[in-house]
């Protein structure tokens, strides 16, 4: 099959200062990728899901990013000139931003250039204080900043003041940035890489207000062309884009050293545009890569690896081809939440524990992944995925699968089965779960293993079904009883997963709306704390209260099975970036049998 180059219409009739001039001649390289399920909000200040946040990335800016090829990870400066200045004490950061970035055009800027400056990082962070927002990123500066008690004053006012003015977050100068802690942070450079502090304009802000989510305008390479929400997009190339030249350490991997040879002093990013479809069924996901629609696919459905893989290998056909595989280890935790304020299945009270016990006990992870994931992922024994900050590869979960137990747990605390076998609560009155699930083949899938365990321990279990977007609106709103959910590293430490049951983030990232004191205390202690053996004991005992009042069934950490075409370069997985869109190109006048 002859390479795809297609022509690309430009969806405007003006660069910016600093834009590169376009070369009209030149045959337009776009990239085919997909989702696997429909993207949610793209406010860098309330998007969570991966969907999301593989979009946002390439449309907004933090100050900080990754290297591409540095391992273990590595930062360097984005929209700086430098990487930020930290006083000795570990409390002060100045950025010094560089002059001359624009957002991309937008009708709010009424026609006029719009330069980035420091103010849009103050305003940005301070969005993720706003209540309204429930923003999930809250915890990365709450009581971090220096005086930020008057912006979590506005939290109980149920008012918010974006004009407040702290002492630990101000524009010196147009360009200088400064940041105070009121203790040191060993994580907050990487916090200073993610999505969520990416800057936005507080004119875009305001023009859409609750539609902001829907107007994504940012300084990054790529920008929004066409869109049809919950089915495809496409991201053109900011033509706009500050001049930014591929430069990274790599190491004596031969793959790496290709990708330096090939991006070394090359401007970024490399194709013109990307072409993104929404694709939810596993099955049409594989055979839209092997009928060459998409230029990658991550995380081979374990159900479908056959069509690809062999005893763990590229099938001798593809590989024929000239197809690539890696397999790789996200830094990606999968597990099923029970809401902790919900009457039926949520509460402290040991029937109520012995309930959710029961429910992790009927859950068998190696029956899971030797049926369901083919193979493709570890059972998850805490919360920490293996590699990152804090994961300690020694500690094993003290719940396994047990029908008996799980049974025997339920007889004793008064959960009776009746004539037709389910079980009444307590008061016996009748026992009814509701999961949500997503309305597409792998919902299906899941809720059938579900259905499975709870008719192990005689729970009745029904099963609704709708838009990943959906379920995290009405999960943030505290109306999910249960649902499965994955988590994947925003920055590689334990207290980006362990947040999430911190009890002040409850109705953000904290779904399972879990609060416990004694926990809440283990994590405010173990943030102060670097990576070493006093916080991995921190981390054991927190370990422990999850499985205790299980909050959380912990399922998998997944082993992800990726392949490439032949003609896409340049292409690596990054443990805590989730796209590579920006250094990927095309292979001009690639041809495939």
């Amino acid at each position: 099959m002859n390479f795809r180059f297609h022509s690309l219409a430009l969806f405007f009739l003006f660069c910016l200062p600093g834009a590169a001039p376009a070369d009209a001649a030149a045959p337009k390289k776009i990239l085919h990728v997909l989702l696997t399920s429909p993207e949610a909000s793209l406010d860098p200040a309330l998007a969570s899901d991966v969907q999301s946040l593989s979009i946002n990335e390439n449309i907004f800016d933090p100050p900080l990013r990754y290297d591409y090829l540095a391992r273990p990870v590595k930062l360097q400066a984005n929209t700086l000139r430098a990487m930020p200045e930290v006083s000795a004490d570990g409390k002060t950061y100045l950025l010094h931003l560089q002059p001359g970035i624009f957002f991309t055009p937008d009708a709010a800027f009424k026609g006029q250039a719009r330069e980035l400056i420091a103010e849009d990082y103050v305003y940005s962070i301070k969005r993720l204080y706003d209540p309204a927002i429930k923003s999930p990123w809250l915890f990365m500066f709450e009581g971090k900043l220096l005086g930020d008690d008057k912006l979590l004053l506005a939290d109980k006012a149920k008012k918010f003041n974006p004009d407040q003015t702290i002492a630990g977050l101000q524009a010196l100068d147009r360009y200088t940035l400064r940041l105070q802690l009121k203790a040191p942070d060993n994580n907050f450079l990487f916090q200073l890489a993610t999505p969520a502090v990416a800057a936005v304009a507080r004119e875009v802000v305001d023009n859409y207000a609750d539609q902001i989510g829907s107007h994504p305008v940012g300084t990054g390479p790529f920008m929004m062309g066409q869109w049809q929400r919950n089915f495809k997009m496409q991201l053109l190339a900011n033509p706009a884009y500050r001049k930014v030249i591929f430069s990274s350490v790599a190491g004596g991997d031969a793959a790496d050293l290709a990708i330096v040879k090939n991006l070394q002093g090359k401007r970024l990013p490399r194709v013109d545009s990307i072409e993104i479809k929404v694709i939810e069924e596993q099955q049409s996901r594989v055979l839209g890569f092997l009928n060459q629609e998409f230029d990658y696919l991550e995380q081979l459905p374990p159900p479908l690896a056959d069509m690809v893989l062999r005893d763990g290998k590229l099938r001798p056909e593809l590989a024929s081809k000239g197809i690539q595989f890696a397999l790789f280890s996200p830094l990606q935790t999968y597990y099923m939440w029970m809401n902790m304020d919900d009457p039926l299945i949520g509460g402290y009270t040991p029937e109520k524990i012995a309930l959710r016990r029961a429910i992790a006990l009927s859950y068998d992870s190696k029956e899971d992944i030797r049926l369901m994931e083919k193979g493709l992922a570890l059972p998850a024994q805490s919360v920490l995925p293996p590699n990152v900050l804090g994961y300690d590869p020694r500690y094993r979960s003290p719940l396994s699968h047990d029908l008996k137990l799980a049974n025997a747990l339920l007889d004793k605390f008064g959960y009776q089965r009746g004539q037709d076998g389910y079980r009444h609560l307590p008061d016996g009155q009748p026992l009814s779960l509701t999961m949500h699930s997503l309305a597409a083949t792998t919902g299906r899938l899941r809720d059938e293993v579900w259905h499975k365990n709870m008719e192990a321990i005689g729970v009745r279990i029904r099963f609704k079904t709708d838009k990943h977007s959906e379920i995290i609106k009405a999960a943030r709103l505290g109306k999910v009883q249960m649902t499965e959910a994955n988590w994947i590293a925003d920055f590689p430490d334990g207290e980006n997963f362990y947040q999430l049951l911190y009890g002040p983030n409850s109705g953000r990232a904290n779904y399972a709306r879990f609060n416990l004191p004694a926990f809440n205390t283990l994590y405010e202690q173990s943030r102060s704390l670097s990576d070493s053996p006093q916080r991995q004991r921190l981390y054991h005992d927190m370990a422990q209260l999850v499985h205790g009042y299980t909050p959380w069934v912990l399922r998998i950490h997944p082993l992800s099975a990726d392949i490439w075409q032949p003609w896409l370069k340049n292409y690596k997985r990054h443990p805590v970036d989730f796209t590579s869109w920006r250094y990927v190109d095309l292979e001009k006048n690639s041809t495939v049998d």
